[in-house]
């Protein structure tokens, strides 16, 4: 299963407006966008009590696929003015 992830190619399609990544258009990148969006909400759901000890850990979280995300963007992450 995991040979499918190490597959070539984009993801994401490139935004049309701003800086970043599209939606998927591979299930790969949805099983990624959903299982980062699933770690980011079980983080802050399970440590509500603790905002502290929460904050970081979901900013942690949240940055850490993000060269993933770059590398699997059609065209790389660049300003796109709608061009």
């Amino acid at each position: 299963m995991l040979h499918h992830f190490m597959v070539k190619g984009p993801w994401f399609r490139a935004k049309r407006f701003g800086y970043g990544a599209g939606l998927p258009f591979k299930w790969q990148g949805w099983v990624l966008l959903l299982s980062h969006m699933a770690a980011i909400i079980g983080i802050s759901l399970a440590l509500a009590e603790r905002p502290l000890v929460m904050l970081p850990l979901v900013l942690v979280v949240a940055l850490a696929p993000m060269p993933i995300y770059a590398a699997r963007t059609e065209g790389g992450w660049k300003w796109r003015s709608g061009d």
